[in-house]
C-alpha cells in the first residue's frame, strides 16, 4: 500500500489571497498569518498576492477570476463573519463557504477557506492568532500541502 501526503514546500509556487475588507481587524492579522506561513515554507515574498474585496460574499468570484489566470497555485480566501441578530450571517457563512469549494471544482485550481464564522468578537480574535491559532496561516498551510499532493498525484500517472 502507498500512502500519500502532501508536504508544505511552496517553493517556486505563487499564491493569492482574497480578503475581506469587512471586519479588516481580523482578516489583516489572517493575512499576516496566512502570508507567514507561505513564506516560512519557501514561497517567495512577491509570489504572494493579496486581493482585498468588500466583504466574505465578494471573496468566491474573485477567488474564481484569479483562479481562471493560471498564475496561481492557490487562492486563500480570508475573511471573518459574526453572527449578528438576523438570518444574514449564515447566508453569508454558507454561500461564501460554498462559493469557494464550487471555485475549486470548477477551475482544478486549489481554493481554501480561511473564512472564520463566529459568534462574537472575542471568538474572532480567538481564532486569528489568539488561543486557538491563526486561521489565515491553517488554511495557507492546507493550500501548500494540497498543491503539493496534487501535484504528485498528477505526475506519477
Amino acid at each position: 500500500m502507498t500512502v500519500h501526503h502532501g508536504r508544505p514546500d511552496g517553493t517556486g509556487r505563487r499564491f493569492a489571497l482574497v480578503c475581506s475588507r469587512f471586519n479588516d481587524l481580523i482578516v489583516t492579522r489572517l493575512e499576516h498569518g496566512a502570508r507567514d506561513v507561505l513564506v516560512r515554507h519557501g514561497v517567495a515574498d512577491d509570489a504572494i498576492d493579496s486581493l482585498w474585496v468588500p466583504g466574505a460574499w465578494e471573496i468566491p468570484i474573485v477567488a474564481k477570476a484569479v483562479a481562471e489566470t493560471g498564475r496561481y497555485d492557490a487562492v486563500v480566501g480570508l475573511g471573518a463573519v459574526m453572527r449578528g441578530a438576523t438570518y444574514h450571517f449564515e447566508i453569508v457563512a454558507n454561500h461564501s463557504a460554498a462559493g469557494l469549494a464550487r471555485v475549486a471544482l470548477d477551475t482544478g485550481v486549489v481554493v481554501t477557506n480561511g473564512i472564520v464564522t463566529v459568534d462574537t468578537m472575542d471568538q474572532a480574535l480567538e481564532r486569528a492568532g489568539s488561543k486557538a491559532g491563526n486561521k489565515g496561516a491553517d488554511a495557507a498551510l492546507a493550500a501548500l500541502e494540497t498543491v503539493d499532493l496534487l501535484h504528485r498525484v498528477t505526475s506519477d500517472s
